[in-house]
């Protein structure tokens, strides 16, 4: 097979565009979406097409976005390994994540700069994985009262100089903070002016301050309900302001431990199909057997689909993306036709790539997952290229 040359996928239930197309078809050409339609295609030279694929009727979507994971399989980004990072996209692309941002997570600013040195590296494609889009930020500006897993020797405030060179590595799309910290407010103005968008994470912040930071460019949180300030009838607190915030994009990990499903959809009958990010916060135990991991120099334990520390705390997930919309369809009551942007173009939004990725249209980015009845992935092609495919696929 040419890999130049275009993919037709016939006979697949589309979703992503305008339309609800079922039969549908779509043809890729180089790394972009060609032409789609309703029905059967036309008529292609001999030749043409690389490979007519026929989707019998299964649902084809665009590809996931994971704007969260710190790693799988082993590795993960703050082992800055360039071989591991190419493990991690590769065990994302069998699971539908046709682009991610890794994630670092609060340490020593030198092996920060090493994670985001590994990001530059392989910024853009991975050979059989899904595309690198860049880094994101989690701490080390942070609220050591609401570390969750994060490590309180490294959580800091904003100094100018570190946080600077951070930014300047020129690979951040994502930065995580506390914005309760008046230490920490000239970083949101930076990353507006920058075009990075800030999310506020491991916060004990109060309603009052989230708005003084939404005004000052702040447009996400952080696995929403989990380390922050919990909603309250005369304090709303960090929740109460992403659940009332229209600026606000929430993350959600929907694996119905890091939040319970009653509380899933109570996030997304406030906040709509489109205003709720899909994310795994993958750690290096995800497609791994239950067994204790590395997470830094401490270890955790991942059992019947929870990674804790020894006290119990939450340390990340084993979650998959298709796991997690399946588990968004269950809690919510909604289909798939409703909820497939909570997997791909919420993310794409919320990062500022949504005229490329995110959808089905001519001219965006071919990147697009197929998923049977039983939401496993039969195949995933990113850029046009297919990553992953499952048996006969």
């Amino acid at each position: 097979m040419n890999p130049s040359r275009p993919l037709l996928f016939v006979n697949a239930h589309l979703f992503g565009s305008v339309d609800d197309w079922q039969p549908g078809w779509l043809l890729t050409e180089g790394q972009r979406i060609k032409q789609m339609g309703h029905g059967q295609p036309p008529q292609f030279p001999k030749g043409y097409l690389s490979q007519r694929i026929d989707a019998s009727g299964l649902s084809l979507l665009p590809g996931f976005i994971d704007l969260h994971a710190h790693g799988a399989v082993g590795h993960e980004l703050m082992d800055a390994s360039p071989d591991g990072l190419r493990a991690m996209a590769q065990f994302y692309a069998r699971h539908g994540v046709t682009a991610f941002l890794p994630t670092t997570w609060s340490a020593s600013g030198e092996a920060i700069r090493r994670a985001l040195d590994t990001v530059r590296q392989l910024l853009g494609p991975v050979p059989g994985g899904a595309t690198i889009l860049g880094a994101h930020l989690e701490g080390p500006y942070l609220n050591p009262a609401k570390c969750g897993a994060q490590d309180t020797r490294f959580i800091r405030r904003a100094g100018r100089d570190e946080a600077l060179a951070l930014l300047d590595s020129g690979v951040v799309r994502l930065l995580a903070l506390a914005p309760e910290f008046p230490e920490n407010l000239w970083l949101i103005d930076e990353c507006a002016r920058r075009g990075i968008t800030v999310s506020a994470a491991h916060t004990a912040a109060t309603y009052e301050q989230m708005l003084a930071a939404v005004e000052r460019g702040l447009r996400q949180t952080t696995h929403t309900f989990n380390a922050m300030t919990g909603l309250g009838h005369r304090e709303p607190g960090t929740v109460g302001a992403a659940l009332s915030l229209p600026q606000i994009a929430c993350e959600l990990i929907a694996d119905a431990i890091h939040v319970h499903p009653a509380v899933i959809k109570i996030l997304l009958d406030v906040k709509g199909p489109q205003r709720v990010i899909l994310v795994t916060d993958a750690i290096r135990g995800a497609g791994l057997a239950d067994g204790e991991y590395k997470i830094d120099d401490r270890t955790l334990t991942v059992r019947d689909g929870a990674a804790r520390l020894p006290d119990g705390t939450l340390a990340g997930s084993v979650l998959t993306m298709e796991r997690a919309l399946q588990n968004l369809m269950r809690a919510g009551g909604r289909p798939l036709r409703e909820l497939w942007p909570a997997a791909g173009l919420n993310a794409a939004r919320a990062i500022g790539l949504s005229a490329a990725k995110g959808s089905l249209e001519a001219g965006k980015d071919a990147d697009l997952v197929l998923l049977n009845d039983a939401m496993e992935v039969c195949m995933t092609v990113a850029e046009g290229q297919i990553v992953y495919r499952l048996g006969r696929w």
